[in-house]
């Protein structure tokens, strides 16, 4: 009785080739990408794509022509010497074979240039296509994503290496079947001279794939594990080089400290590559190894026939030119079954960014918001927490604001307000209670045309590095060239004297990112920004913050002029400046995420609570 088969060794057996089949259907799942891959490049260009499958199917079949082609010359050759031909009958009857093979030559580099051509405009346009993917992804997100770092990790994945990826792809699959094009066609030469030179081809190719497979897998989970530390490296040298931040950082001494930092981070990146690198190395240094010794030894064997006389000397120079070219397109072929199965893994990046779907619930045939607002607007009951925490940041928010009324919000910071303005502007929805607009809940409307009802300036309103028109219109896009309407925005937010004096007037490009860029004051953005918000005809106009880089005669005079202006439409204010606040019909004053005091500055000035008493504080301030 065999004591070495025992219940143990049977289940280690069963066990080895579980783990081998579960690797093996891993393999093959992850190339569940390439039809998308197809796709993505049909998408690019149709041309460049059907050029690249023509020539394809072209190269497949030169080798074993030129293999034969090859045999054919050798052997015209030797038969010219037998038959002592002279140079110019031998040359004439070799002719026509050298002839054959410098069209074969020729139609190869023809057929590498225009490949070479089409490749990099199907690369161009790919790399187009896909990024407008993502970014077009990235519009119809809402902002809660943007305000999840996860999310932002799923981008930089999603970025890394799509577009090669998804020609590599296209390209190692059109290889592939070029290669196995190739290999038919030899191997039906080769099993001529040997079937097991066929078979010692195929075999001594195998583990390095099957290794190359394993450090690619271990190379694409290092890169995508290290995605928060790959945006860190990115910060760092943002703020090593970016002009928003050379002033501090240079003041403060920051430098060398963030250039440490990042040097960390890079030196961290680099060994891990390395290591992983230098493994993949030996591993094909000794597989390849592997691979030589079975050619020269077929060599040998290919030369010993010769000699004996059972070959002619073109067999022998066509059987090794085969052997050659087949053991180079099998590896190739396992090569870029290799890459193909190393980019599937990335493209998987791009194909989970661009599953995500945007949270807040668009209604279907959605109503179209109203204009005028007649009902006005109503919180009941809003309770909410931010995605991913347990925090109540507004606690059962009950109030209303009347058409033509202006409300503004007052509060210690963290208390609430930007966050309200994110609901009513429907950025979120609230986690509880509803938010109403003459009556219909906002989520009952189309999202476009509500937000159409909106003019916003938010605290940190962004600088559009464009022109100063670019910069106002963009408040109301399809008026981008309404250049009158573009002068009334400007008058209303106090901007048109700043524009006045600027080289090119409403064509000066703002900002130092370009040639002859205009940079301009913090208050003087802010004119740029607030005229932007008055440029659209919005039935309700919010403004958080917008004037704090602006002296308090001119914030007020800003208000003053928005009170005017507004008519009949409703007006949200946020200030920290109670002199602008009291302008407000009414005033609601946050408190930990509630309503603490709600009403005129004269109510709650009267009823000596806590906005009275930040009210004296700040006028204390000022006498």
């Amino acid at each position: 009785m065999n004591r070495n088969t025992s219940p143990s060794n049977t289940h280690q057996s069963s066990s080895i080739f579980a783990k081998i089949g579960r690797e093996v259907h891993e393999f093959v799942d992850a190339l569940r990408n390439t039809p998308y891959a197809f796709k993505l490049v049909w998408a690019s260009s149709r041309p460049a794509a059907l050029i690249g499958v023509f020539l394809t199917l072209v190269a497949a079949i030169l080798p074993a022509g030129e293999a034969w082609v090859g045999k054919l010359i050798i052997d015209s050759i030797v038969e010219a010497v037998d038959l002592k031909m002279g140079i110019a009958e031998g040359i004439r009857f070799v002719m026509p074979y050298l002839l054959l093979e410098f069209a074969l030559v020729f139609i190869r580099a023809i057929t590498g240039q225009v490949r070479s051509l089409s490749d990099r405009v199907l690369q161009s346009k790919l790399t187009n296509h896909i990024n407008s993917l993502i970014m077009r992804k990235a519009i119809n997100l809402d902002l809660q994503f943007f305000e999840n770092p996860v999310f932002y990790d799923t981008l930089q994945n999603a970025r890394r290496r799509a577009d090669t990826s998804a020609l590599s792809i296209v390209r190692s699959t059109l290889q592939m079947v070029q290669q196995v094009i190739t290999l038919v066609s030899l191997i039906v030469l080769l099993l001529r001279f040997s079937v097991w030179l066929a078979v010692i081809v195929f075999i001594t190719a195998i583990p390095s794939f099957l290794s190359q497979s394993q450090y690619a897998e271990r190379a694409f989970r290092a890169i995508s594990r290290r995605a928060p530390e790959s945006r860190l490296l990115n910060y760092l040298e943002m703020l090593l080089t970016g002009n928003e931040f050379v002033k501090e950082v240079k003041l403060f001494g920051l430098g060398e400290n963030f250039l440490k930092q990042y040097q960390t981070l890079f030196t961290q990146f680099y060994l891990e590559d390395k290591a992983i690198a230098e493994k993949r190395t030996v591993a094909g240094l000794g597989w390849g190894l592997l691979s030589s010794l079975a050619y020269y030894g077929s060599y040998a064997w290919i030369v010993i026939r010769t000699i004996t006389g059972l070959i002619t000397l073109g067999d022998m120079s066509m059987f090794l030119s085969i052997f050659r070219q087949s053991q180079r397109s099998i590896q190739s072929l396992l090569d870029n079954l290799n890459s193909l199965y190393e980019n599937n893994l990335f493209l998987d990046n791009l194909l989970t960014y661009l599953e995500l779907e945007p949270l807040l619930a668009a209604t279907e045939n959605g109503l179209i918001a109203p204009s005028p607002i007649t009902q006005g607007i109503e919180f009941r009951n809003v309770s909410f927490t931010y995605p991913g925490s347990d925090h109540l940041v507004l606690k059962d928010i009950s109030f209303s604001i009347q058409p033509g009324e202006r409300i503004a919000l007052v509060g210690l910071n963290g208390a609430g307000k930007t966050t309200l303005i994110k609901l009513l502007t429907r950025l979120y929805d609230p986690t509880e209670g509803q938010i109403l607009l003459d009556g219909v809940d906002l989520r009952n409307y189309d999202l476009g045309s509500l937000h159409q009802r909106f003019g916003v300036i938010f605290q940190d309103f962004v600088r559009y590095q464009f022109t100063v028109r670019e910069n106002i219109g963009f408040g109301q896009i399809d008026e981008l060239e309404n250049v009158d309407r573009i002068k009334q925005a400007a008058d209303r937010g106090g901007a048109s004297e700043v524009i006045e004096d600027l080289p090119e007037g409403y064509e000066t490009m703002l900002g130092r990112r370009w040639e002859r860029g205009q940079e301009l004051s913090g208050g003087e953005w802010q004119k740029i920004a607030l005229a932007r918000a008055f440029m659209r005809k919005a039935e309700v106009l919010v403004l958080d913050e917008p004037t704090s880089s602006l002296d308090a005669e001119a914030e007020y005079e800003v208000f003053k002029r928005f009170d005017e202006l507004m008519g009949d439409r409703i007006g949200v204010l946020i200030s920290h400046r109670f002199s602008t606040v009291r302008m407000a019909h009414r005033i609601v004053m946050l408190q930990e995420g509630r309503i603490h005091e709600l009403g005129s500055h004269e109510e709650l000035i009267a009823l000596n609570g806590a906005y009275a008493h930040l009210f004296n504080l700040q006028a204390e301030g000022y006498r």
